[in-house]
Formats: structure tokens, C-alpha cells, sequence
């Protein structure tokens, strides 16, 4: 999942389709499909657009558009409605993962519309001014009060600066609860009474939101890989964190079984851990493509370099190894291209996306809370989330803060996590509502359905299609 965070810049950037000749249908009442123009989404994808509101507590005012895609069932005669593909990221295009995963998704499409969207977020990442794109300041683990402040200070005065450039009003609404307003609007459109939805890594943010506002609207929702941000988020990262470092360990003891490993022969556990100490006291040189030359704190290293996933053939672990061996020489090639990326979530307009959903600290004392329990539990990789940082520094009322979910009429869900962080913070999500069942895929993946999973694709359409859950405590092999 941290790389899944670290990426976010790139998989957010993919283009996404545009209706051939976009039409709202605020004064119809219903979409107007049409062909897609493009030929990225396989036929017989229709699109649509959906004008919305910029902020929804002004429903007259300024408006943006929803572009949508649909793959119409197949089965027509027995279809039972429509599902809403709900996009990760924040700012990822659900049209983007509709084009890439269509083919996982055949027999759910016999009886369902697929519909996918592109969220607000998106055409904001895609828009953005280019003030939004520059690091209000270089990130790091504040140690005390004063450097907290300087920090939130900093963002502050970026976040300021974007709000001013932005002239769609977005920069405000961002937020997922302003994300739920608009899935409901596409369900208004649809003509459904209630709808199925497929969510997936931070679209279960605008979920549980959903779940807020619109309990009675929801037939079934499948979650995959989610977040639980009604927990908060700094404790979803401390559970996720807390199955990197058992990876971790997993990765030490293969390493000694393992002449191939560049660390083989030495403890590498006890190698990493003299490197990152290093780095905080001296940061390592590094380049990367994408962001040119660095430097690498400890603090930097702890967060991005290492892969729990250990890769075909150990390929991840090996390189991790190699990469190690060098960095403890002075040479941060190896590590450049990921850990450098930490400068994203710097970016006034990427924690846009986040802030307003209650990430980072809302106090130095919270920042150190944390900080104790990471290192208490996690001593290979623990420490300050880069990605809650920045947010520090909103200058903005959180409009979707964390709390608890409100018992209310909602359906059992099902969720699917893989063995590598995400059961652990899926798990959280629907155990907060009951009769709900979440399935533990035994291997590596991230967004299972979209990975072409089997098993976890088959629970999707047996639980969406017919509303069966699997009997609590189902697995899935990894495959």
C-alpha cells in the first residue's frame, strides 16, 4: 500500500475518455448515452456527462462535468440494474479502470450495467494549476513543536497560493462527502431506486460516506482493498504498517536462506536498520527520473524503499537487497525513483484530495502519540506517515472528519483483502456493519478484481448478483 500511495501522481495521470458529445441531464431527468469517442473502453461502452455542483451546499451555482462510461448488460432480459464502479487514488479515473479490467468483470456484466465514472477528483489532478504542483515544503519528521509549526506553517501559506490560482472552485470541495453527493446524483440519473457498487483502495473513503448520507440507497456494495477512514486514518496506517514490518522480517529471514541476496551472510535486518540511522544523520544522494536529484533521509527510507511485496521469483526482495548494499556505500540509485516521489505529498493540490477527509494531525501531541506507537511496534519500519504531514497545514474546516459510521438500514457487505495490509483495514470497514463478511485472499495484490483474481471475482458476482455472502472465515488462495 505504500507504494500504491507513492505512485499516485502517475496512475492518476492515465487520460481518461470523454463523451463523443457530452449532454447534462439536469433538465432531462435521465442520461443521454451516446458513443464514446476514442477507442480506448470495448464496444459496446456508451458514455454520458453529468453536470454537478461545485459545492453542493449551492446547488444553483457553478457546476462541473461527470463524464461516464457503460458497458450495458449482456443479458438484458434479466438484468437486475445497475453497478457504480467507485475509482481509488483520490484521482484516479473509474473510466480509466473500467477500460483496463472490463474483461474481470463478463459475468457480473450479464445481468448489470457497469457504469464507471471520472470523480471530481480527477479533473481536478488532471487541472490543477501549476502553483498546486509545487512542494509548499520539503517534508520530514518533525522532532519538535517549533519545526511542527514551521512545517504547518509552510503548507499554510501553499495551500493559500493554490486555493487563490484554482478558478474551478474545486480546490474546496474535494472532499469525499462532496464525492457521495455526486455518486448519488449518477444514481438520481440511472433511474435506479437503489444501487450496487464496486469500490475499491480510496474510493471506500466516498463509501462509507455514501453509507452516511444514503444508507436506503445502497443494494450491495463490494469493497476491495479499502481504507477505513471512519476509524481514522492514522490508525488503518499503523495496522498496515504493522504487517509491512512482519514482511520485513519474512524478508530478513529469506535473505539468510538466500545466496543470492546481496545482504546474504549478514544479518539484514541489523544492516537496514545501521543504514537508516545513517541516512538521518547524513542523507544519502539520490536521482530519479521523474523528480531529478535528492537526498534521502532515514525518515524517507523507512517509509517508501521497502517492497512487502517480495515479487515474481523474489525479484522485488532481490532488487530491495542489492539496493541496501549499495545505498550503505553511498550510491541511492536504487531507492531514488521511489523515495523521491515523497515530494507528491507536499503537493497543495494532491493533499486537496485528503485533507478534507480528516488525514495527518490535528496537533503536535497527536503527531508524537503516533510516533510512540509505530516505534514501539514496528522498530524496522516505523515512524511518521509522510502522507499525513502535509495536511497539517489545511487552512480549510475538515468537511468530512473521521468517526463512527451510524447504525442504519445498510446491507451486509463484502470485502476482500489481500494477506498483505489490506484484509487488515478492508476487515475494519465491514465490521462495522453486521452480518457483513470479508474474504482473505493469501498472497500479494491491490485491488483484486481489477488484478483479475479468480476467486475474489467470483465472490464479487455471486454476493453483487444474487446478494450471497460466503461463509464467514473464506479464504482465497493466492493463484
Amino acid at each position: 500500500m505504500k507504494k500504491a500511495f507513492a505512485i499516485l501522481a502517475a496512475t492518476a495521470a492515465i487520460a481518461a475518455l470523454s463523451p463523443a458529445a457530452p449532454v447534462s441531464a439536469a433538465e432531462a431527468g435521465r442520461l443521454t448515452w451516446g458513443e464514446c469517442s476514442g477507442k480506448e473502453l470495448p464496444a459496446p461502452a456508451e458514455c454520458a456527462s453529468l453536470d454537478v455542483p461545485v459545492n453542493w451546499a449551492e446547488p444553483g451555482g457553478r457546476k462541473i462535468r461527470l463524464d461516464l462510461a457503460r458497458l450495458p448488460a449482456t443479458e438484458p432480459a434479466r438484468r437486475i440494474g445497475s453497478v457504480l464502479g467507485v475509482p481509488g487514488g483520490p484521482g484516479n479515473s473509474g473510466i480509466t479502470d473500467l477500460d483496463y479490467a472490463a474483461k474481470n468483470l463478463k459475468e457480473l456484466g450479464r445481468r448489470f450495467d457497469l457504469v464507471f465514472y471520472r470523480p471530481r477528483n480527477n479533473l481536478w489532478f488532471k487541472t490543477m494549476p501549476a502553483i498546486c504542483k509545487k512542494p509548499g515544503i520539503t517534508l520530514e519528521d518533525p522532532r519538535s513543536r517549533k519545526r511542527f509549526d514551521a512545517q504547518a506553517t509552510a503548507m499554510t501559506k501553499a495551500f493559500r497560493a493554490c486555493q487563490k490560482a484554482d478558478t474551478t472552485g474545486l480546490f474546496a470541495h474535494l472532499d469525499s462527502l462532496s464525492m457521495a453527493r455526486d455518486m448519488e446524483a449518477i444514481r438520481a440519473e440511472l433511474g435506479e431506486e437503489r444501487l450496487s457498487f464496486l469500490a475499491h483502495s480510496y474510493g471506500g473513503v466516498a463509501s462509507i460516506a455514501y453509507a452516511r448520507l444514503f444508507p436506503q440507497r445502497i443494494r450491495a456494495l463490494y469493497v476491495d482493498g479499502v481504507i477505513n477512514q471512519a476509524a481514522g486514518f492514522n490508525d488503518q496506517e499503523l495496522r498496515v504498517s504493522a504487517v509491512f514490518e512482519e514482511k520485513f522480517e519474512e524478508f530478513v529471514a529469506w535473505c539468510a536462506n538466500t545466496p543470492s541476496c546481496a545482504l546474504h551472510g549478514e544479518d539484514a535486518g541489523a544492516v537496514w536498520r545501521a543504514l537508516v540511522r545513517a541516512a538521518d544523520r547524513k542523507p544519502i544522494p539520490a536521482t530519479s527520473p521523474e523528480f531529478g536529484e535528492g537526498e534521502m533521509t532515514g525518515w524517507m527510507l523507512r517509509q517508501l524503499a521497502f517492497p512487502a511485496q517480495p515479487g515474481q521469483n523474489h525479484a522485488d526482495w532481490l532488487a530491495f537487497a542489492e539496493s541496501v548494499d549499495k545505498a550503505r556505500r553511498g550510491d541511492g540509485s536504487g531507492f531514488g525513483a521511489w523515495v523521491l516521489s515523497i515530494q507528491v505529498w507536499a503537493w497543495p493540490g494532491v493533499l486537496a484530495m485528503n485533507c478534507g477527509d480528516g488525514r495527518g494531525f490535528a496537533a503536535y501531541d497527536d503527531l508524537r502519540a503516533y510516533r510512540r506507537a509505530a516505534h514501539k511496534t514496528m522498530p524496522n519500519l516505523g515512524s511518521v506517515r509522510f502522507d499525513g504531514l502535509g495536511c497539517t497545514g489545511w487552512p480549510l474546516k475538515v468537511a468530512n472528519p473521521p468517526r463512527p459510521l451510524p447504525p442504519g438500514d445498510l446491507p451486509p457487505l463484502l470485502g476482500v483483502g489481500s494477506t498483505y495490509g489490506d484484509v487488515e483495514t478492508t476487515r475494519t470497514f465491514t465490521e462495522m456493519i453486521p452480518g457483513s463478511v470479508t474474504v482473505t485472499y493469501e498472497g500479494p495484490g491491490h485491488v483484486l478484481w481489477m488484478m483479475g483474481k479468480k476467486c475474489p471475482i467470483r465472490h464479487a458476482t455471486a454476493y453483487v448478483t444474487d446478494l450471497k455472502l460466503p461463509t464467514p472465515g473464506t479464504t482465497c488462495p493466492a493463484e
